[in-house]
């Protein structure tokens, strides 16, 4: 397996695993990920994360039917983003019910909080549409970003998955993904400021960053 490569789009980190070695300076921009179909999947009932004898994540369930909180398209935090083929990607994001729920309640996220990115094609032909585009059936990627405070030292792990029926492999902690989040991250490393939902939660609970609100602040003063 190659090095793990960050495709920062779609309000999680995108993480994405390459064959060939590559050398990686901030936050890039690229698709190095498979074509798989979407199926359903064995997984725990409640959503909890679960793991193998390994470490890897174990493949998560229909997490579809989970609470949907935000899809972006061809997003990027770096500003000369890698070239993509001329290829467009949909990112939708997806978080388990309970940590949802506890997040409504006070505006931070709790322990065992899972949180799903996954990435379809942006498609523009295709039955009637003229203009604008539609999301593919295929899935092409699925990341995790799971809250697990007893066995990750930064409480925050991310996990890349090559098909829904796969183990997700544990991304280390030294990848880009883990400083962006810390440095970005509008909630408890997490990127709420692109979850148009909970964004007004967490301003109205007082639990927006130190360092999101001053990126706010700069960004009033034009700096």
């Amino acid at each position: 397996m190659g090095p793990f490569i960050v495709r920062d789009i779609g309000g999680l980190m995108r993480i994405a695993r390459l064959a060939a070695p590559v050398c990686l300076v901030g936050c890039l921009a690229v698709i190095g990920v498979a074509l798989f179909p979407a199926h359903r999947v064995k997984a725990s009932p409640d959503g909890r994360p679960a793991y193998a004898k390994n470490g890897d994540m174990l493949p998560l369930g229909n997490y579809r039917e989970w609470i949907y909180l935000t899809s972006g398209m061809d997003m990027s935090y770096s500003p000369k983003a890698t070239g993509m083929g001329g290829m467009s990607m949909f990112d939708n994001v997806f978080v388990n019910p309970e940590a949802y729920q506890r997040f409504l309640a006070t505006g931070t996220w709790p322990d065992k909080t899972v949180m799903v990115l996954e990435g379809r094609e942006a498609r523009s032909k295709g039955s009637i549409n003229q203009r604008g585009h539609f999301q593919a059936v295929e899935v092409m990627d699925i990341e995790v970003h799971v809250k697990d405070e007893a066995r990750f030292p930064g409480k925050w792990a991310f996990f890349s998955f090559d098909g829904p029926d796969k183990n997700g492999t544990l991304v280390p902690e030294g990848a880009p993904c883990y400083k962006c989040h810390a440095e970005h991250g509008a909630v408890d490393t997490t990127f709420v400021q692109f979850y148009p939902t909970l964004l007004p939660v967490a301003e109205k609970k007082g639990t927006l960053s130190s360092e999101f609100q001053k990126e706010l602040q700069d960004q009033k003063a034009g700096k």
